[in-house]
């Protein structure tokens, strides 16, 4: 599913107009992106949070060359479903 189609749905559930539904899904990703950036994590109670990772430094391999060459440690932004949602999604996925 992607985004056009997640406004559309949205639209058609609450008769909200397309064009404000898709302002809101912006700004709520925007906000969610610069809380990431700032080091802040996202709790959604139901759904799940959004987190920094922290990776460590480590040794990685340029096949191509035949070189090794150190990857600094650095963070990555993760989901993590909530257990309600994960077991919704077991349930009903086979």
């Amino acid at each position: 599913m992607i985004k056009a189609e997640i406004i559309s749905n949205i639209a058609e559930k609450t008769g909200i107009e397309k064009v404000d539904i898709k302002l809101v899904l912006e700004e709520m990703m925007s906000e969610i992106k610069t809380s990431l950036e700032k080091g802040e994590n996202i709790y959604l109670r139901g759904f799940g949070s959004f987190i920094i990772k922290k990776r460590a430094e480590k040794t990685g391999r340029n096949i191509s060359k035949n070189t090794t060459l150190i990857i600094p440690a650095h963070n990555i932004p993760s989901f993590k479903p909530s257990r309600v949602f994960s077991e919704a999604v077991k349930e009903k996925v086979k």
